[in-house]
Order: C-alpha cells, then sequence, then structure tokens
C-alpha cells in the first residue's frame, strides 16, 4: 500500500467515528424491526384470517374451527371476497374462487402450519377446514 494512503488511513477513521458525527446524527437511533402487522397481519394462533386488500390489509375477517367446523363449505358473507389470507389452524385450509366450494373455478390448498399469503392467485369467496 502507498505510503500517503497509509497515513490517510487514520484520518478517515476518526472523520468516520461516532463522536466526529454532529450531535443530531449521533443521537439517531437504529430502526426497529418491524411490527408483527407489517410482517403478515394480524393473525392469532387457531384462525383462518382473509384481508379484503393484498398485502394483509383492508378489512380482516378471522375464523376460528369452533366457528366453522370441519370440512365443511364456508363461504364469505354476500358480494364479500378476500385478497390475501394467513392459515394458522394448524389444520389444511382450501379456498375456492366459488363461493359454493365448487371445483369449476379456482382453488387452493395451503397447509396448517403458518401459511401466509400475501396475494391470492384469485378472489376466495369461501373454504374448507379439512381434518388433515
Amino acid at each position: 500500500m502507498p505510503r500517503t494512503l497509509l497515513a490517510a488511513v487514520p484520518a478517515l477513521a476518526a472523520l468516520l467515528s461516532p463522536a466526529a458525527l454532529p450531535p443530531s446524527a449521533a443521537a439517531v437511533p437504529a430502526p426497529a424491526a418491524a411490527p408483527a402487522a407489517a410482517r403478515g397481519g394480524d393473525c392469532a394462533a387457531g384462525e383462518l384470517c382473509l384481508w379484503t386488500e393484498p398485502g394483509f390489509r383492508g378489512t380482516r375477517r378471522g375464523y376460528e374451527l369452533a366457528a366453522t367446523g370441519v370440512e365443511n363449505c364456508t363461504p364469505l358473507p354476500a358480494g364479500a371476497h378476500a385478497a390475501s389470507l394467513a392459515n394458522r389452524t394448524g389444520r389444511p385450509v382450501t379456498t375456492y374462487q366459488s363461493a359454493e366450494c365448487a371445483g369449476t373455478g379456482e382453488f387452493e390448498t395451503y397447509p396448517g402450519s403458518g401459511t401466509w399469503v400475501p396475494l391470492s392467485p384469485y378472489r376466495v369467496r369461501a373454504f374448507t377446514v379439512w381434518e388433515h
């Protein structure tokens, strides 16, 4: 390394040290971790959560097994649909484009191990929770 560059290294290190920064810059805190809602919405363990907008935004509907049952078609309210979802039921869940859980439209089954889907490939209008 050339001698002039070696002489410049300590001076550069002094300029970059926190003590050399103005007080306003030195007091800036490190960024905090993203809140849970920013990472994947608010969905409790044991729930299937559906949001009207992609990215876990918009109106959220939460469904628990006690209210929906197993292997029953559960349509969303008339005219409603979901664009993103989280399956935290512990059981597989199939979402349907059809409000009647018909296989004639699009459908997809998501594992119950904590699946987060920020953008469904179709408008979800119904779902079925499976035994396993």
